[in-house]
């Protein structure tokens, strides 16, 4: 979700953050609230047309964005299945698709500078008792921009391996990634330093 980024722009880059991250709190805690798959499965509906309001090139981007979903969706309807609670099952899907993409919306959407801005001014009580906030927020960006950085490296080591054998690479490119993440957290390090630290 956090590496996912809009390929068009659309009417609601033009709301404030704070407007975008406040609205999808409240729908989510509506979501949770309703047990009815029918009010959830309109509520999951409703969202799909959310995204077709950005045309069909921004809803493509967003609903391949819900991909990552299908082995929680696996395991809640083989469960569900077992149990015989098909209807409970259901619910959940239905809650977790509508939730998920909303908040997938929100993120393509949204510039991260403008989340973090949203971030700072929650944590204002915090600067006003004399507590450093920056610290955080610099981490917050930084988690940001390195998972799909570090995706990435995966990925390609993992095509690495496969062009040196015939087995799958597994764990065994583990020690390798970490060695990236590390170097590329002294790279980050160096830089911070270079301009003036933390503080």
């Amino acid at each position: 979700m956090i590496s996912l980024t809009s390929p068009v722009r659309i009417w609601a880059h033009g709301i404030r953050a704070g407007v975008k991250l406040g609205l999808l709190s409240l729908a989510t805690v509506a979501l949770f609230a309703n047990e009815s798959p029918y009010v959830l499965g309109g509520a999951a509906l409703g969202v799909v047309a959310l995204y077709f309001t950005g045309g069909a090139r921004f809803a493509r981007a967003g609903l391949e964005g819900l991909r990552m979903l299908w082995p929680f969706l696996l395991v809640i309807a083989l469960w569900h299945g077992v149990t015989g609670q098909i209807e409970a099952g259901l619910t959940v899907t239905l809650r977790l698709l509508a939730a998920v993409a909303l908040a997938n919306f929100v993120t393509m959407t949204t510039q991260l500078s403008d989340m973090i801005a949203v971030m700072s001014w929650l944590l204002t009580p915090l600067r006003r008792m004399g507590l450093s906030t920056r610290a955080l927020e610099l981490s917050v960006a930084l988690v940001i921009r390195f998972a799909p950085s570090l995706a990435q490296k995966g990925q390609r080591l993992t095509e690495s391996w496969r062009a040196r054998s015939p087995r799958r690479a597994g764990w065994k490119i583990v020690t390798p990634l970490a060695a990236l993440a590390i170097d590329d957290a002294e790279y980050v390090a160096e830089a911070l330093r270079a301009r003036g630290g933390m503080e």
